[in-house]
Parts: structure tokens; sequence; C-alpha cells
């Protein structure tokens, strides 16, 4: 077998079962920084062996039971760890579950939910969890997670270090939370898949509108967690909200990287098959007492995936989702969804007010958004003045240059002759 051939099988193994090795040994010695030694220790044992002796029948219950070896020789050679080592042999004389190399690939346990509620853990910061979830789960490179975040390369490899140290300070266990506090503890996971999912499907800033990559991986996330936790109505809710909104990624934008706005959208570059998913994925998540944000999100995204276009779209339906939305999940930003929706149903002069109401609230301070919606109704009602200066307003904020360039185009056709 040649070094190429098993190169690329050690990287398709790595590539799609990385989180789950990475879980795995997280689970199994509580450490992160061991758990990611041990893998790589074990992928370049791969990469020496493989060659010679031919790729294994079960190549990830190979990693697997080769970096855990690669771990307990770290742990006796430190001795740190003394302690740790004794408590993991209590711990392995107790487990029932078969070993790596004595399973099967279905027999492995998945322990990627421990990563995923560890990495998520609130005693960590937000951007911490956001940044060890695209780490350890999503499995993007320290330079990955810099450019997601867009900071420097040893800024992101700094914070990465002092979420890994809050772990180990703090003590934070490696494990699913019980049925009792799962309420309290998920929300937060999803919610780091969600902005994860936000950032890829409009960049914060820089010269492109997408982020191809990251709106990949939130995708693969949820998909993960819905295998995982497939009874929790808000994952389900999650899944369908990401699949129904990606869903219209090509068509948002042209051929030069330009914003296409959903009016303008040719809605036939809809991917049908992710539209037909969420579908069904919502149903589910709205089947049942109580409902969540998520939930209702993604039932008001397939209301506009259903549509033929924008003036076909079920505004009055779409109003109530948000009425609700807004008792269960009040906040500024789904006001201003809210307000829009209403222009849409009842006209620019009923949703004009709700607008200007949201001009004191701190969390709309600084979104473009808010501004750039005034400007549309203001033009729509004919205050040319006002709209126009509503969107230098959204200029001033944004930070995305297709959306900047769709902004400046809009108040070009306001103020040329």
């Amino acid at each position: 077998m040649t070094g190429q051939r098993a190169a690329r099988s050690v990287e398709a193994v790595f590539r799609e079962d990385r989180s789950r090795l990475l879980a795995l040994l997280a689970a199994r010695f509580a450490d992160l920084d061991l758990a990611e030694e041990a893998a790589s220790e074990a992928i370049e044992a791969a990469l020496e062996r493989w060659p010679r002796d031919g790729v294994p029948d079960k190549p990830l219950a190979w990693l697997l039971t080769t970096a855990r070896r690669k771990a307990i020789d770290r742990i006796r050679r430190d001795r740190a760890y003394a302690e740790r080592l004794a408590v993991l042999q209590v711990e392995s004389d107790r487990a029932t579950a078969p070993a790596p190399d004595e399973a099967g690939f279905d027999d492995i346990p998945d322990e990627r939910l421990r990563l995923f509620f560890t990495c998520c853990h609130p005693a960590l910061s937000p951007e911490a969890r956001t940044a060890l979830t695209l780490r350890f789960l999503a499995g993007l490179t320290t330079p990955e997670v810099a450019r997601a975040f867009l900071v420097p390369t040893a800024t992101m490899a700094q914070r990465i270090v002092r979420a890994k140290r809050k772990i180990r300070s703090a003590r934070i266990p490696f494990r699913v939370p019980g049925p009792d506090e799962l309420p309290a503890r998920l929300p937060s996971v999803l919610r780091v898949v969600y902005l994860v999912f936000t950032e890829g499907y409009a960049a914060s800033s820089g010269d492109d509108l997408l982020r191809p990559d990251l709106a990949d991986e939130a995708v693969r996330l949820a998909r993960i967690l819905h295998r995982l936790l497939p009874r929790e109505r808000e994952v389900t809710g999650l899944l369908a909200l990401l699949l129904l909104t990606d869903a219209r990624r090509a068509a948002r934008t042209d051929a030069d990287g330009n914003q296409v706005l959903l009016e303008e959208q040719d809605r036939g570059l809809w991917d049908a098959d992710l539209i037909a998913e969420g579908q069904r994925l919502v149903v589910r998540a709205l089947t049942g007492p109580g409902v969540g944000p998520y939930a209702v999100q993604a039932a008001i995204a397939a209301l506009h995936d259903e549509a033929p276009d924008v003036a076909s779209t079920d505004w009055p339906q779409i109003v109530a989702l948000y009425d609700v939305l807004l008792r269960i999940e009040p906040s500024p930003l789904v006001a201003l969804n809210r307000a829009m929706a209403i222009a849409m149903r009842d006209g620019p002069e009923a949703g004009l007010p709700l607008l200007d109401a949201l001009a004191g609230a701190a969390e709309l301070r600084d979104y473009h958004l808010l501004p750039a919606a005034r400007a549309e109704l203001l033009g729509r009602l004919g205050r040319t003045s006002e709209a126009a200066d509503a969107y230098r307003a959204a200029l001033a904020l944004v930070g995305n240059e297709p959306e900047r360039a769709t902004l400046a185009r809009r108040l070009a056709e306001l103020t040329d002759p």
C-alpha cells in the first residue's frame, strides 16, 4: 500500500470522525489537552504503520485504541497525573462498554454529547463556548477558528488555552446533564450552533456576504445534536431552521458575490431537498405541548420557502408566529422582524411606528438593519429625505462589504437625479 493512499485513509477517518475520537478521549481522561495530544500521536502512528501493515478493517477503533494507549503512556510519565491514573483505572474496571479494539464501528460509544455540554458550559464565556465548539466538535484548526472570529491566531490560541484551563480549574465535568438539568443547559448548546450559522449566513464583516464553511459546520453540528437527542423538539427545530434558511444560499449572491435581496432572488435556485427535509422536521418540532423559539422561527422560514414570491407570502401567518415568538422569547430583534412583517401585511405606515419605538433599544444601537429597515419603509412612504438619512445611518454601522454595497445602491436610487 502506498504512503499516499494510507495518508488519504487516515485523513478520511480523521475528517469524518475526529470529533468522536476527541469526545471519547476527553470523556475517558477528562482533559482536552491530553485528548488532542493522544489523537495527534495516534494519527502519526497510523501514517507510519498503515502504509506498511495496511489499513485496518476498523480504522476508527484502531485509532481509539492507539490514542488511549498513548494517553496512558503520557500519564504514567507525568507524576502530576498519578492520582488521575488511579481514578481512571477504577473507572476502567467498572466500564461495561467494549474496548475500542474489541468493538465494531457501530459499537464504539458516541461521546460527542458530553463534549457539546462541556464546551458550552455556563461557567465559560459565550466567546469561549463558540471557540471550543468550533475547535473540538467542528474540527476547525486554531487559525480557522481565529478567522471565524476575525482575530489573530495567537489571540485565539490564548483564548482556547484559557478556556481549557477554566474547564480544569473549575472541575467542569465531562458529562451529559441529567433530565432535571437538561432544559436549562441545552439552550446554551443550541445558541452556539445558531451563532455559528448566523455568521456563516451573513458575515458580520469582510468582503464576502456568506461564510459557507461556517454555515456547513453549523448544519453538521445541528445534525449531530439531532442524532444524539432525537426527542428534543428544540434540537429538531434548530436543525429545521438551519436547513430551511440555508436552502436559499445559492440565490443570495450573484456571480460576482453581490447580495441579492429576498424579493429579487431566483427561487428556482433554492434547494428543494433541504426545504422538504426542513418542512418534515418543522412538523415534528411543533407537535406536542409547548413550543420553543427555534421551532417557531423554523415555521416562519418554512412559510417563506413555500411562497412563490414575496407578494404571495402568507404575511398574516408570519405576523401571528412572530407574536408567539415575542411572547416566548421577547427581544428587540424579534420585535424588529415582527414590525417588518406587519409592514408587509398592512403597509409601511403600520410598521414604521413600531420600528421607531425600537430606536432606544440598547441591543439594536449598533445594528445596521434597524436604520436600513426604517429607510426602506420611509422610502415606500415617499419620505425621501428621511429615508436617505436612515440609509446613511445604516452605512455607518454595516461591516459586511456586499451589504454596504446594497445600502449604497439603495441610497443612490433615492438621491441621484
